[in-house]
């Protein structure tokens, strides 16, 4: 049983190294036992059949641009066609709205500003003030999955981006499945998710910042159980 994370691993960089930890405290409370493989972006196009059929899920970690996009894209993809439980975290987050903006809207060239500030669809932007290092509430949508993972309407969590879901794409998204569950307070998309997946859930914020060895995150701790769930 093993899952894995997609990223080009930093140690020096601080979501990275909670990353790891927020897995151990999880599996902790859980008493279980998962082991989990930092996978970089030019690794998943060199074997990617290989990759996409040797895991039981899939994180797709921060710290973007990746080396290669399309890695992580093709994991988003086989994890939202097939199943598979996917978490996507900060960069993930924008790389899921990124993969479905392309192959389920349609929008073929939906891009990224960090990869072309230029682009004609620019599906991810620069935030308007950035985000990184704060901590700021969030709004629940009380019929979602991820309402009954935190069992709260209001959330606060803590951030490490400067980029964001361009509102403009916000709702055609949400009608088209992708569903913005979490929002700001200015109703821009902090969560999304695909309500009839076993878990695929994105976030602009970073959970494993908040999580302790007293109190690990309930977020990470639903996706750890849903990839065992799925080898059962």
């Amino acid at each position: 049983m093993k899952f894995a994370i997609i990223g080009e691993f930093d140690s020096s960089f601080k979501p990275h190294q909670v990353t790891n930890d927020a897995i151990r405290h999880s599996l902790h409370s859980m008493n279980r036992s998962v082991d989990w493989n930092w996978i970089s972006t030019e690794e998943v196009l060199s074997d990617k059949e290989g990759i996409l059929n040797s895991y039981s899920g899939f994180w797709i970690a921060p710290g973007s641009p990746y080396k290669r996009m399309e890695g992580a894209l093709d994991v988003i993809r086989h994890c939202r066609m097939n199943n598979v439980p996917l978490l996507g975290t900060c960069g993930g987050y924008q790389h899921i709205v990124i993969e479905y903006a392309r192959n389920v809207l349609f929008i073929e060239d939906a891009e990224h500003a960090e990869y072309d500030p230029y682009a004609s669809n620019l599906v991810v932007n620069k935030l308007v003030c950035s985000l990184a290092g704060k901590a700021l509430d969030i709004k629940v949508d009380k019929e979602s999955r991820t309402y009954r993972i935190y069992n709260r309407i209001r959330i606060k969590e803590e951030y490490y981006c400067n980029f964001g879901l361009n509102p403009e794409y916000q709702e055609k998204l949400h009608q088209a499945g992708l569903k913005t569950v979490g929002s700001d307070d200015d109703n821009e998309s902090r969560i999304v998710e695909l309500s009839n997946h076993r878990f695929f859930v994105g976030t602009l914020f970073v959970p494993q910042l908040l999580s302790t060895q007293e109190q690990p995150h309930c977020l990470i701790t639903e996706f750890l159980r849903q990839v065992i769930n799925s080898t059962i």
